[in-house]
């Protein structure tokens, strides 16, 4: 079982406070800023997430990023998409990833400080969604890359708006403004940014408290569904994804 203490500050792309009820922030971030995903991000959050979900006296977990943007920005340092050991690595933490967030026993909340334009699935696994007006959704270096969406969102979008909505949405890279995607049913409440972490905060601490079997077992009981969709497909969907990064490095090959 993890303590606060020993991984508090553990992780350089993540920021954790905790109150003494029991909730804790994670806001991720690079260098204070706006987090930047690459590949050394896609390996540390495998054990962020295990890590929170290890901690018994984690009651409730707020999932924010910081700046302008929850999370809008890719570099490929730290990725290795083109070789069958390298993309080994990949498939792994992708899988584990999915099921660190589903093991994290207590209810978890996104407040999305802004533009959400990959891996929007990790928000998709939460139970509340909280928004900026300025937030908005896009799965867009997918198909800028060449490769297939098969890291989770070809499950969870078609499972939370619809499966002919979610699939528009990957296929055409469609952006989804706050106010639509709380139509679609993605986003439960739109926050002004000045007041997100507040309202987080407020519907967290009504649920830390809880009796404290009560708030995780709830989370347990009502994400169960989604364990079983992610068990599926996610480890399918990422052979796929790896693939057409095999063949995007052909393609490459031939040109170069």
């Amino acid at each position: 079982m993890a303590k606060f203490d020993t991984y508090r500050d553990a992780f350089p792309n993540a920021r954790l406070t905790r109150k003494n009820n029991g909730v804790l922030e994670v806001a991720l971030h690079t260098d204070g800023g706006k987090l930047v995903f690459n590949g050394h991000t896609h390996e540390q959050f495998v054990d962020l997430f295990h890590q929170i979900g290890e901690d018994r006296d984690n009651r409730v977990v707020i999932l924010t990023g910081t700046g302008d943007a929850f999370m809008d920005a890719i570099d490929p340092e730290g990725f290795d998409f083109f070789t069958p050991q390298g993309y080994d690595k990949i498939l792994r933490e992708g899988r584990k990833v999915l099921s660190n967030i589903l093991d994290i026993e207590v209810p978890m909340i996104s407040a999305l400080n802004g533009p959400v334009l990959l891996h929007s699935e990790y928000a998709l696994l939460t139970d509340i969604i909280l928004a900026t007006p300025e937030t908005v959704f896009q799965d867009k270096p997918h198909f800028d890359f060449g490769i297939v969406p098969g890291d989770g969102v070809h499950l969870l979008w078609p499972h939370v708006i619809g499966s002919i909505r979610g699939r528009y949405f990957l296929l055409t890279r469609q952006l989804l403004d706050a106010q639509t995607a709380k139509e679609y049913g993605v986003v439960n409440e739109i926050v002004p940014a000045d007041h997100l972490l507040t309202r987080a905060h407020e519907i967290a601490d009504g649920i830390a408290a809880l009796p404290p079997l009560t708030g995780r077992y709830t989370r347990m009981a009502i994400t169960q569904p989604l364990r079983r969709l992610i068990d599926e497909g996610t480890g399918y969907g990422l052979a796929l994804e790896g693939i057409s990064a095999a063949d995007v490095a052909r393609s490459m090959a031939v040109q170069g």
